[in-house]
This record gives C-alpha cells, sequence and structure tokens, in this order.
C-alpha cells in the first residue's frame, strides 16, 4: 500500500499560527491551574518559534489589566496586540495576512476560556480558520465557566487538543530535527494538565 496523505485533522507547522490570548498580570493569577496554563502557553510558544510557527498574543485593555506575564513578552518577536473588544476579531489585520500566508490553522490558547477565548473562536470558525484550542493552556477562573466553553467550541467546529498534542503533531516525525528537543522537554514537564 502506498502512504496515505496526512490529515488535515492534524496540526502542520506549515499551515499554522499560534495565537495567545490576553495572557495578563492581573488576569492570570485568577484563572484555575494558572501556573500550568502559563506554563504550557511558554512551552507551546517555544516550539512555535522553533517550527517557525507565527506567535500574535493579544491583551484586553492594557491599561486596567496589566501587560502580559513575562512568560509571554519574553517570547514575543513583536508587541501584543491591544484590544477592548473580548474576541480578537479586532485584529483582523492579523487574520487577514495569515489568510493569504494559507495559514488555515490556528491553535488558541490563553484566557478567560468562557469570554475571550470562545468569542474569538467562534469569530475564527466564522472567517473559515481551523481552530485548534489548547485546552491545558487555557483557563477560566470558575470550572464549569471553562467546561462549559470548551463544550461550545467543540461543537461549534473547533478541535479540543493538549500541549504535547500539539507539540508532537507539529513535529510529525521521530526523524524531524526539532524531535529531541521537543521530546526532552515534555520528558521535562512538572506541571500536570
Amino acid at each position: 500500500m502506498s502512504d496515505l496523505s496526512r490529515s488535515p485533522l492534524l496540526l502542520d507547522p506549515s499551515t499554522s499560527a499560534l495565537l495567545v490570548v490576553d495572557v495578563q498580570e492581573k488576569l492570570l493569577p485568577l484563572v484555575q491551574r494558572s501556573s500550568a496554563v502559563r506554563d504550557n502557553v511558554a512551552l507551546l510558544m517555544d516550539a512555535a518559534s522553533r517550527f517557525e510557527v507565527p506567535i500574535v498574543a493579544t491583551e484586553q485593555y492594557p491599561a486596567g489589566l496589566g501587560p502580559s506575564v513575562a512568560a509571554v513578552t519574553e517570547r514575543l518577536s513583536r508587541p501584543a496586540l491591544e484590544k477592548r473588544m473580548f474576541s480578537c476579531r479586532e485584529c483582523h489585520e492579523v487574520f487577514g495576512q495569515w489568510h493569504a500566508q494559507r495559514r488555515r490553522q490556528v491553535v488558541v490558547v490563553g484566557i478567560e476560556a468562557h469570554v475571550c477565548v470562545l468569542q474569538t473562536v467562534l469569530d475564527l470558525l466564522a472567517m473559515g480558520f481551523d481552530c485548534f484550542v489548547v485546552v491545558d493552556a487555557t483557563g477560566s477562573r470558575h470550572e464549569l465557566d471553562q467546561r462549559i466553553a470548551w463544550q461550545r467550541m467543540e461543537i461549534s467546529g473547533a478541535i479540543l487538543t493538549t500541549t504535547e498534542s500539539a507539540l508532537f503533531e507539529w513535529c510529525g516525525d521521530s526523524r524531524h530535527p526539532q524531535f529531541k528537543e521537543i521530546s526532552a522537554r515534555v520528558k521535562a514537564r512538572t506541571v500536570a494538565p
């Protein structure tokens, strides 16, 4: 049997982008599993850089909610985009660029799952993007809000995934030049999902 095509339901670094939604100083401490969310976001940002996956971060009203946490800002090549709308659709120039670059897969992480992440994912789906929501890199203050948000996103067409799944899908193969480093980072994780 000849090789089968790779499923379009798997992440591909050549068609992916990473969107980091509002991981800010005044919001993050309020979120359940905040340190795990922060660490998983950082790990995904590191991997995205290695796989040449574009990264964009947003900040919801930073004058009131503070800037992005250091774990995010130190990994950005350009400043986070400020917004007032809960959805990131306010940052439509970025999404236009991703469309033009054929980056149809958007990996979404951040907070809060039931407000800015949910509204962003629903808008991205409406724009024709495939959304991959990394559940262990998203969070809310309350577990019920988070769970219902994940359910709404999934039934609306988003794909729920985890940090490790995303990393190994970007890698795709144990022969990939980044595999050993990704594997070592995964083994070194001390954060429970």
